[in-house]
C-alpha cells in the first residue's frame, strides 16, 4: 500500500510541538510556555508575571518569537505540506528487515526480490537489559509471497513515511529578508515539517493501517510519544546510518512530494523528514551508541557498501579504536 497526502498548515498547527522551535532559538523549554497562553492582554501579563525579574526579559523575548511565528502561520494557513507512505509485507533476518516489494514505487524492479534494510544493534544494555536493533519489533516468520499487506499482523508490516513543508510557491519568500526573517522561516518550516510527520502517523494508525482505529490521544500525550509503535526518522539514535534514506527513496519514492535527495543523503528542501513506522506494542526509542570495527564489517556486508564509504553517513557512531 502506498499513498501520497496533502495536509493545510492550519490543520497541523496543533501538531507543532513548540518546544523544539525554541530550543532552536536556543530558549529555555521553561519559556515554550508563551505557546499555550490566551492572546489577550490580562492572560499574557499574567503569564510574565510568572517569572522572576531576570528571566522577564527571556520571557518577553520568547513571547515576541511567539507572536511573529504566528503571523508567519495565519500568512501560510493555506499553503500544503505533502506526506507520503507506504505499508510492506516484512520479515526480519537477524538485525536485517526484509520487505517485499508487490506495491514498491519505481525505484524498484517488481521482479528484484525482497530488499535488504540492515540494523544495527544497541551497544549499551538498556533499562531492561537487552541491547535492541529496530528488527526486534518485525516478526521472523516470513510471509506467503501472496499476502495481502491488509492481511498481515502488523508485526509482518513496515510502515515506511516521508514529510516536506511544500516551497513550490515560496522559493524566494526569504531571499530579501535579513538573516532573523530567514532563520524564522525555516525553523517554522522543519517545525511544519515534523508536525505533518505526527499527523501523518496518527493517521496511519488510526485509518490506513488502522492497526489502533480507536486511539484517541490528546496533544501532550502524542508529543511524548504515548502511542503504540515508534516512528523513528533517518538520523535517528536507532537508526543512525543516513545511507539508509536512499533505500526509503527507492521503496517510497521522494519525487512523489517533492522531495530529492543530495548525493550525502540530505533531503532537499531542507524541511523534509523521511524514516520507519514500527507497530509492535513493546517498541521503544533507543540509542544505537558507538560501533566498533568488527560490527561496522558486519554491517558493511550486509549494508552491500565498502566500510570507508560508509564511515561519511555516520561518522559519529563509528569508533575510532
Amino acid at each position: 500500500m502506498l499513498e501520497a497526502l496533502g495536509y493545510k498548515v492550519e490543520d497541523l498547527v496543533p501538531y507543532i510541538d513548540w518546544n523544539y522551535f525554541f530550543f532552536a532559538w536556543g530558549i529555555p523549554a521553561r519559556f515554550a510556555t508563551a505557546a499555550g497562553v490566551h492572546d489577550c492582554p490580562a492572560c499574557r501579563a499574567a503569564w510574565l508575571g510568572g517569572f522572576s525579574s531576570e528571566e522577564r526579559g527571556r520571557a518577553a523575548e520568547a513571547q515576541r518569537l511567539m507572536d511573529e511565528a504566528r503571523c508567519l502561520l495565519g500568512a501560510w494557513r493555506d499553503r500544503q505540506c505533502a506526506a507520503a507512505f507506504a505499508l510492506l509485507p516484512a520479515w526480519s533476518e537477524g538485525n536485517d528487515i526484509w520487505v517485499r516489494c508487490d506495491e514498491c514505487g519505481s525505484g524498484v524492479s517488481q521482479n528484484a526480490g525482497p530488499v535488504r534494510l540492515p540494523m544495527l544493534r544497541q551497544q549499551v544494555p538498556g533499562a531492561n537489559g537487552c541491547c535492541l536493533s529496530l528488527a526486534d519489533y518485525i516478526s521472523p516468520v516470513q510471509p506467503a509471497a501472496s499476502s495481502d499487506v491488509r492481511n498481515l499482523p502488523p508485526e509482518n508490516v513496515l510502515g515506511l513515511f516521508a514529510a516536506s513543508f511544500c516551497e513550490a510557491d515560496a522559493a524566494a519568500e526569504a531571499e530579501d529578508e535579513e538573516k532573523y526573517g530567514q532563520m524564522l522561516c525555516q525553523t517554522l518550516k522543519d517545525r511544519l515539517a515534523e508536525a505533518t510527520a505526527e499527523k501523518l502517523h496518527e493517521d496511519v494508525r488510526r485509518i490506513y493501517w488502522a492497526y489502533v482505529p480507536e486511539e484517541r490521544l490528546a496533544m501532550p500525550d502524542l508529543f511524548a510519544a504515548k502511542y503504540r509503535g515508534i516512528r523513528p526518522a533517518v538520523g535517528y539514535p536507532s537508526l543512525p546510518d543516513q545511507s539508509i534514506i536512499f533505500l526509503i527513496d527507492r521503496l517510497l519514492p521522494f519525487s512523489q512530494i517533492g522531495v530529492r535527495l543530495t548525493e550525502n543523503g540530505m533531503m532537499q528542501p531542507h524541511a523534509s523528514v523521511a524514516g520507519l513506522m514500527l507497530s509492535h506494542p513493546a517498541a521503544e526509542y533507543f540509542s544505537v551508541g558507538q560501533i566498533d570495527g568488527s560490527q561496522l564489517a558486519d554491517y558493511a556486508a550486509r549494508r552491500g557498501m565498502a566500510q570507508e564509504q560508509l564511515r561519511k553517513y555516520f561518522f559519529r557512531n563509528i569508533s575510532s579504536l
